[in-house]
């Protein structure tokens, strides 16, 4: 199920919202706590199908393991702890290895050995690198007695809780489940719900109005990258670049928005990232849960306070392998986050030596890199991104004609893809200069003003809701 949808919208929703309120009133909490973990595995299932089995079995496992190891803590037995976490961790890689990465050795395998093994019948289920870090990290935290044992509903809820399960943010428990345990949770307030809808409907619009017309061209540019020319390589990858930020931010906005229904803050993902003037700072502001886990229980894994600049670059490498590897089953994905690595090393080369280029060109530098790692990162395999850079720098298109002949080829060319140029020049005006939602809703009160904007967003966005549109993140 997708948010952006009208069975989200007009039944989901507004069943799942009213059945919690009317729980709330039963004296016992875990009640309506209960309903919203019900209500968040039929969320699921829909996209997963009898996976929600094996998935409610993975939650049940780690919650087993994590109390385990508190117990086990209180008593002073560490090396039971240990061999609880070891079990923890290899069953939630083993298990995301499994439905992510088996195919890709099996080719790899084939590759290298002439071999002709057959690939397996596997579908990645929703949700399941997001998810699979929250247990890693609830693991890891019990491990180091930084969590208490968690009542089974709130551990449930905080895995499934319907808004934030598939596409993020990546919760930390320490973050949502004093949430859970909250007296206010349970009271309604005005105020958080017209939040809450106006993050929705900005989220919405993000992803109906600018995000899904402009992947509609890129990816069928990127679905043939052979037949497309200089110009619609340089609209296509740009326009992904634009849009994979709408999208991925526009499902954060509806997340939070659709959290604070029910009174919770899940934390916010994105903070205008293409205002970034280097790659340490872009990092900073893109996916910001996902580089707080990786900052947290990858970095800090390899990198020693005091023991040189050389652990440092290596433990800042080793993150972005993780981050690239986590990312996709393929060579592209880990060449990705190995360039994103190089970039941020860069980045904090020239930071700790206090070199410090001219804005417009640092940020020029950053966005083209940001473009180029986006090529990698959408396309299917290494050499399919190949083609397209040397695409969109070849002059073979242009070839035989005067300057003329060369601006009559791309005036007809802006002609023909006006609307998705216009919806281009916008998002990147949004992009650059805009405000984000957290700026928007920073000093946020119950107004007329926003509930004018809410209306015209939600509206708007409601009238093109005619064909529903995947995430583009759902395939991670």
């Amino acid at each position: 199920m997708i948010f952006s949808t009208y069975t989200f919208i007009f039944l989901f929703l507004p069943v799942t919202f009213l059945v919690y309120r009317l729980l709330t009133y039963v004296k016992e909490p875990n009640v309506a706590k209960l309903w919203l973990v019900i209500a968040s595995i039929y969320f699921y299932a829909q996209g997963s199908g009898t996976f929600v089995i094996l998935f409610m079995l993975d939650i049940f496992v780690n919650f087993a393991i994590g109390s385990m190891i508190v117990k086990a803590g209180k008593r002073g037995a560490n090396w039971t702890k240990r061999l609880l976490l070891a079990i923890g961790l290899l069953l939630n890689v083993a298990f995301l290895g499994y439905y992510k990465y088996s195919n890709f050795a099996i080719e790899n395998v084939n590759h290298l050995t002439g071999q002709a093994f057959p690939l397996l019948e596997i579908v990645l289920p929703l949700g399941i690198s997001f998810y699979t870090f929250q247990l890693i990290a609830y693991l890891v935290d019990c491990y180091k007695g930084l969590t208490k044992e968690t009542p089974i509903v709130d551990f449930l809820l905080f895995i499934t809780f319907f808004p934030q399960l598939i596409v993020g943010p990546i919760v930390h428990h320490a973050d949502v489940i004093p949430q859970y345990q909250d007296k206010a949770m349970r009271r309604i307030n005005p105020t958080n719900i017209m939040l809450g809808m106006f993050l929705f409907s900005i989220g919405c619009a993000k992803k109906i109005m600018l995000a899904d017309p402009i992947t509609s061209y890129a990816a069928t540019f990127y679905a043939n990258v052979g037949a497309g020319d200089t110009l619609s390589a340089w609209l296509a990858s740009v326009g992904y670049t634009i849009s994979y930020y709408f999208d991925l931010s526009g499902y954060a906005d509806m997340a939070l928005g659709l959290a604070l229904f029910f009174n919770i803050r899940l934390p916010h993902n994105f903070n205008s990232p293409y205002k970034a003037r280097n790659f340490r700072e872009y990092w900073q502001r893109w996916h910001m849960t996902l580089s707080k886990f990786l900052s947290d229980y990858i970095f800090r894994s390899f990198y020693r306070k005091g023991s040189g600049s050389f652990n440092f670059y290596f433990s800042v490498m080793m993150t972005f392998f993780v981050s690239g590897f986590w990312h996709g089953a393929g060579w592209q994905f880990i060449v990705w986050g190995i360039i994103n690595g190089i970039f941020v090393c860069m980045s904090h080369f020239m930071y700790r030596n206090k070199w410090k280029l001219p804005f417009v060109l640092a940020w020029t530098m950053t966005f083209a890199g940001v473009i180029g790692t986006r090529i990698l990162f959408v396309s299917d395999t290494m050499g399919e991104a190949w083609i397209v850079i040397r695409k969109m720098f070849s002059l073979r298109d242009f070839a035989g004609m005067d300057m003329a002949l060369a601006l009559d080829k791309v005036a007809s060319f802006a002609a023909y893809n006006a609307y998705t140029i216009a919806l281009l020049l916008v998002g990147m005006a949004i992009s650059f200069f805009g405000k984000n939602s957290a700026q928007l809703t920073q000093d946020f009160k119950p107004s007329v003003r926003y509930a004018v904007a809410a209306a015209l967003l939600l509206g708007i966005s409601l009238a093109q809701m005619t064909s529903v549109s995947n995430f583009l993140y759902f395939q991670f």
